[in-house]
This record gives C-alpha cells, sequence and structure tokens, in this order.
C-alpha cells in the first residue's frame, strides 16, 4: 500500500511543481525550470483518513416471555433506562396459578400414599421376616412403595415447575440497559419461544448505550493503513460542535461493493457516558494514521524507482554512463523501503539510495541514506517533462 500510493505521489506532486515554475513569461527560456530543490529537515507527519459511518449498539438483547398469555401490564417506555433485574412485563397468570394449584394437590397426595406405602412396606418387611407372608405378598408391597416414591418425585418436579412457570409471567430486565424498541402494548396475546414455532413474540429490544460503536466504510485503497488500536475523531450533524473520540476495535474481512467502490466495514468503539450519541446517527468519522515527529523527512515527489531515475538524470545533466554504473548494484527492498534519490552534490547532484519509514503523502520520513542539510530535487517524469515541453513550444508559437 505504500509503494502504491508514493507512486501516485510520485508521478503526481511533481506535475503541479511543474505547472507553478511555468509561471511568468513564456518566451523566456530562462523562467523555465523543472525541478525544485528542498531541505532534507526534522518535520511532523501527519496523515488522517476520512469516511462516514452510523452509530450502532455494541451489547443489544431481545427480550421476550417464556409464559404465553395477554400482557397485563408494560411499566417501562422506549427510552427508559432500567436496572437489572426490573420488571418489564406483567402477563396473565391465572392458567400457570391454576397449574401451580393443581400441582400442590397432587404433591400432597402423593406425600399421603408415600406414607401410607412407607408403614406397608415397614410392617410387610416384620412379616416377611417372620415367614407370615409369602415372598410374592411381599413384592407386591415393596412394588406400591417404590410407585408411591415415584410419584411423590413426580409431583415434587411439577410443583416446581409450576412455580417457574409462574415466576415466568412476571418479565425482569437481565442487564442494566436502555429500552430502544417496544412492538407490544397492553392487551396483546403474546406467544412463548418455548413453545411457538416462529420463536415467540419479541416484547422490545435493549441495548448498553454507555458504549456504542460506528460501522464506518473505507475504501480498499486506504483499508491498508487502518489497524486496530488507531485513535479516532466524529463529529455527527446534531452536534456540530461537539468532538466524540474513539479507537478503531475491529476491521471486518468481508468487503462489500456499492457503486462500483471496494469498501470494508471498519467498527470504532465510543465512550457515550453523557448518551449524547443515539443509535442510527449518520457519522462523519476521521482516522488518525501517522501522527508522528521525525527526524529527517524528503518530499515524496523527491523518490524515485529505478524505471524512473534516467528521466531524473536527464533533466539534472547527469549522464547515462554514471546512472548505468550506479544502477549496477540490486539494492534489497526496492521499491517498497528502498527508493533513489538526486541530492546536491558538491559539484553536480549525486544519486544515492534512500530507506523510507512512515509518510502521509507529502513527505516521507528518511531512515537512512541521507543526513540534516542535504537538500532533494524535486522532479516530474519523463512523459510529464515531454508534454510540458510540447506545450511551452505551442504556447511559444502563439506569440
Amino acid at each position: 500500500k505504500l509503494m502504491n500510493n508514493i507512486t501516485k505521489y510520485i508521478l503526481f506532486l511533481p506535475l503541479v511543481l511543474l505547472l507553478v515554475s511555468c509561471g511568468g513569461d513564456s518566451s523566456s527560456d530562462d523562467s523555465f525550470t523543472y525541478y525544485q530543490k528542498k531541505p532534507v529537515e526534522p518535520s511532523k507527519l501527519d496523515l488522517t483518513i476520512e469516511a462516514s459511518g452510523e452509530v450502532e449498539a455494541i451489547y443489544s438483547v431481545e427480550i421476550k416471555s417464556k409464559a404465553s398469555g395477554e400482557i397485563l401490564d408494560l411499566p417501562a417506555e422506549v427510552g427508559d433506562f432500567v436496572e437489572k433485574g426490573s420488571i418489564l412485563a406483567r402477563i396473565d397468570q391465572r392458567t400457570p396459578k391454576n397449574i401451580l394449584d393443581q400441582a400442590e394437590a397432587d404433591l400432597r397426595l402423593a406425600e399421603v400414599r408415600l406414607t401410607n406405602a412407607s408403614a406397608q412396606l415397614e410392617r410387610g418387611t416384620a412379616l416377611h421376616n417372620e415367614g407370615s407372608i409369602a415372598d410374592k405378598n411381599f413384592e407386591e408391597i415393596q412394588e406400591s412403595f417404590a410407585s408411591a416414591k415415584s410419584q411423590h418425585v413426580r409431583s415434587m418436579v411439577n410443583v416446581e415447575n409450576a412455580k417457574i412457570s409462574l415466576d415466568d409471567t412476571l418479565v425482569k430486565s437481565p442487564l442494566s440497559a436502555t429500552i430502544i424498541s417496544r412492538p407490544v402494548e397492553v392487551g396483546q396475546v403474546i406467544s412463548s419461544p418455548t413453545t411457538a414455532v416462529g420463536g415467540g413474540t419479541l416484547l422490545m429490544q435493549m441495548a448498553d448505550l454507555s458504549k456504542v460503536r460506528i460501522r464506518a466504510f473505507i475504501d480498499e485503497i486506504d483499508i491498508g493503513k487502518v489497524s486496530v488500536g488507531q485513535n479516532v475523531s466524529i463529529r455527527v450533524s446534531a452536534f456540530r460542535e461537539e468532538v466524540f473520540s474513539g479507537t478503531v476495535s475491529k476491521i471486518e474481512p468481508l468487503a462489500r461493493v456499492e457503486q462500483g467502490v471496494t469498501i470494508f466495514p471498519v467498527l470504532i468503539d465510543i465512550d457515550n457516558k453523557d448518551n449524547l450519541l443515539l443509535l442510527g446517527m449518520n457519522t462523519d468519522v476521521v482516522i488518525q494514521v501517522v501522527d508522528k515527529d521525525v527526524a529527517l523527512s524528503a518530499p515524496t515527489g523527491a523518490l524515485r524507482t529505478r524505471k524512473d531515475v534516467y528521466s531524473g538524470a536527464e533533466i539534472l545533466g547527469i549522464s547515462k554512463e554514471k546512472v548505468d554504473k550506479f544502477l549496477e548494484k540490486k539494492v534489497i527492498g526496492e521499491n517498497f523501503t528502498k527508493f533513489i534519490v538526486f541530492k546536491s552534490g558538491s559539484i553536480e547532484p549525486e544519486m544515492a539510495w534512500v530507506e523510507i519509514g512512515i509518510s502521509d503523502l507529502s513527505r516521507v520520513e528518511i531512515k537512512e541514506g541521507l543526513n540534516k542539510g542535504d537538500s532533494v530535487f524535486v522532479l516530474p517524469s519523463k512523459g510529464l517533462v515531454d508534454r510540458q515541453e510540447r506545450f511551452r513550444q505551442r504556447v511559444k508559437s502563439w506569440g
């Protein structure tokens, strides 16, 4: 990505400089120059990426009732903040209450039967030990006791389940959050997700608005500059004077294509302590890609590749033989971290390989190959020079 962007600016920036240098009297050859000389010096590199996005919740939950029936009460409205455990809805309790009453009555009957069966087992055991009853009769007593005990356990389970069903008629908040939607009203009959094929009726949706995120869409050309942890500045139309701060939390791997442009979703987390940011708000985001003071930097337009060095040498009057000799040695990292520059020499301009670091596309960090106080030449490509020369000759012919 760095190579692509630098190459673009190598071609584009010199054209601007070339056009600027062509100002003045077009009939005077002395006023026409093809390059600028710039110093190598410390500088602050600053590069940002701008994008748009939308506010969405990080943590949200759908609330459904495990109980079916008519809604009798909905204490919470949309926009209310509710604490964990607060009652969100009350469902008609008559059917669950009747089921619980029946289960408790069955449990009392099972307890009596178990008590009687236990007493019969105790007497039968004594008589069997004395030989007063046959083995078959004793086995029937044991079976009756086991059946009574099983029924007792089943009745206890039914009571417990009935209590749970009754408790389910009170829908409580699973977390401390804000209600963002409530598609039901009092009097509506709902179905339980545990019994309904369609998954049950949605009562409401809740979200934690204390921390939200923005889903921004970054062009594929710039996505290589974005990384998790980068700082982001956010503005929204509702609060134009307010600048919100966020952090890149995730870069989603699946691209989207919109109007022929490939973009990637980037998630940005924001602390929303005052709840100023509302879900669905459109935002403008600025991602800070580079923000660093470097010891040495040079204009990006001064960097040249092996293929483009001859045109620069021709402009500066450097012979082809010197360029050939300079390019004999292969350099590891060419066109990635190593580029060629023309710098001022004691007699004539000289060529040098430089190692680059970060760039803000206007200037680039120089790690190796140049020293403070050096000057470099910002040159156009050979094709640009030829086109400008033809343009200059045409202007002169008009005069």
